[in-house]
């Protein structure tokens, strides 16, 4: 098993996404990019923590790549977008890849490139860096979409981005989502 950590808005939009794929093992909501130890949500949401809301993935390689994580990542946020995504903003709902070691540094960079290389978004402002240090989001934000499915945000932000998931990646969705 590998780690991955992702920032790409509310953690409940992308943690609900990435739970969808075959070979993510886990999902976990946090915090990670800041100076404050320990931070707590209301701390991070006030923005001086420095602190970005992320999802930590347990994921088997074997089953599915890092590359196609970054690929899955780059579909369901806007990576162009300074500290904001959809109504969410501040640098909390930054675009971050936290990385694990020099492999994912490396892969997710040479993706960066290849995405502006391609064309397929101008201006990419997510920032790729080395994970310091990741902290658990309070246990109420773990699995909040699939605890609240009918919440307003849920169904505004997260429904979606679990629908593209489901829709262009398929054929990696696991067979009980």
């Amino acid at each position: 098993m590998e780690l991955a950590t992702f920032g790409g808005g509310c953690f409940w939009c992308v943690e609900a996404a990435f739970e969808e794929l075959e070979g993510v093992e886990s999902v976990t909501s946090g915090y990670a990019g800041g100076e404050t130890e320990d931070p707590t949500y209301e701390a991070v949401c006030s923005g001086r923590t420095g602190h970005a809301e992320v999802v930590q993935l347990e994921y088997d390689p074997g089953r599915i790549a890092y590359a196609d994580l970054l690929e899955v990542f780059f579909t369901i946020h806007d990576p162009t977008t300074l500290n904001r995504e959809g109504p969410d903003v501040g640098s909390q709902y930054r675009s971050a890849i936290y990385a694990h070691d020099d492999d994912q540094l490396e892969t997710a960079a040479a993706f960066v490139d290849e995405l502006e290389a391609e064309g397929v978004y101008e201006g990419i402002v997510t920032e790729i860096e080395p994970l310091e240090t990741f902290y658990e989001a309070e246990e109420y934000h773990q699995n909040y979409f699939e605890k609240n499915p009918t919440d307003a945000y849920c169904r505004m932000h997260a429904a979606p981005k679990v629908e593209k998931v489901r829709d262009r990646f398929a054929e990696n969705v696991a067979p009980d989502q």
